[in-house]
């Protein structure tokens, strides 16, 4: 296992939004940016993650409909469509579901991008397809790109898509995002609140699962509502995994996980990512970026008091979020694993949580 930079275990995490943020449609505003070159905006490029010895992650392909907004900084009370556009509102309810050949277009721009950046990266990146793959990539210091599905919005009920995007290398998907689709709907980014809310799985929700089972790709809980988390429970055979969620008891999100869905998580031998998102760190619920990394590393530890140290990793949502200032982007890394050392951890439960319980899970998950 080769370390960073900062001497630490690589990081491989759960989730980011740098596909959108790299085209200049993600939370950090518009103009694009390259991968390759420092940038003072956003969170990850290469370069930054080189210096916080961040290995990989899932890269988000998340649909986006035709007509956008920029996200809202709404704070305690308010409600944060994100960057989706045509999200909840709490005078319309949902919107319409985004149509099937308008979400399959954008993912499939979004999926070229990506293989772009692999393919003008000379080796510095791979796109993983094993579990085996990310250990070699995190071995030999290769940035390791995983492809998820934010929002099942580009498959068909029929399982077709499914089965050309994973040929593509789709390895997860969310089931929705801050939207509705015809298999399920989200939670609304409102605070305080829990997260049974709303209706659960339909009945091409119930059938997605199952196709996602047989081919092995992972179920992502995050987003999903209660009712959706249980019914999912109740249907899948692989590990419960959330990739970037926290504990609903440290923070009242509805994007947050109550003790008893931690409890299911931990029975299946899941996941839980952290989520470097403040409105889902703070126990107020601010989107305050003066907020501690002492704050991240004690929802690390209350996830692990519940699930155990072989079920807790990182799912920063970088490039889709607000971090604590004092993180500020995928530099700053070896402040958050020195906090988590300074709370006891050695270096084997810190190499459990930077990247070896993803490994394992994905392992378990894909059957390789």
């Amino acid at each position: 296992m080769t370390a960073g930079k900062s001497g630490y275990p690589p990081i491989f995490d759960g989730h980011n939004d740098t596909v959108i943020s790299l085209a200049g449609e993600g939370f950090d505003g518009p103009g694009g940016r390259s991968f390759y070159e420092r940038a003072d905006k956003g969170h990850i490029d290469l370069v930054r993650a080189r210096e916080g010895g961040l290995g990989g992650g899932f890269f988000a392909v998340m649909a986006r409909p035709k007509a956008s907004v920029a996200p809202s900084a709404s704070g305690s009370g308010g409600v944060d469509i994100s960057a989706v556009g045509r999200g909840y509102s709490p005078e319309g309810g949902w919107p319409p579901p985004m149509p099937l050949d308008e979400a399959q277009s954008d993912a499939l721009i979004r999926f070229g991008k990506l293989f772009e950046l692999e393919r003008d990266s000379e080796g510095q990146c791979k796109i993983v397809r094993t579990a085996a793959e990310l250990q070699e990539c995190l071995d030999n210091g290769i940035f390791a790109i995983e492809l998820h599905f934010e929002g099942a919005d580009p498959l068909d009920p029929g399982g077709q898509a499914l089965e050309v995007f994973y040929a593509a290398g789709l390895r997860s998907v969310g089931l929705t995002h801050f939207r509705q689709n015809i298999y399920c709907a989200g939670v609304p980014n409102i605070f305080p609140s829990s997260p049974d809310i709303g209706e659960g799985l339909t009945d091409a929700g119930k059938e997605l699962v199952r196709q996602l089972n047989r081919r092995k790709v992972l179920v992502d809980l995050s987003h999903a509502n209660e009712k959706t988390f249980w019914e999912v429970a109740g249907i899948t055979d692989a590990p419960l995994v959330a990739t970037h969620s926290n504990a609903w008891e440290m923070s009242n999100s509805p994007r947050n996980l109550t003790d008893k869905q931690l409890a299911a998580i931990r029975e299946s031998n899941g996941m839980v990512g952290l989520n470097y998102h403040c409105g889902f760190l703070r126990k107020d619920g601010e989107m305050n970026p003066d907020t501690p990394i002492s704050v991240m590393v004690d929802q690390i530890e209350y996830l692990i008091d519940k699930l155990g140290i072989d079920c807790v990793g990182l799912g920063s949502d970088f490039d889709g979020s607000m971090v604590p200032n004092p993180l500020k982007d995928a530099a700053g890394l070896p402040k958050l694993m020195e906090a988590i050392e300074e709370r006891g951890y050695d270096n084997a439960a810190l190499t459990k949580i930077a990247h070896g319980n993803w490994v394992r899970v994905l392992g378990q998950t894909w059957g390789a």
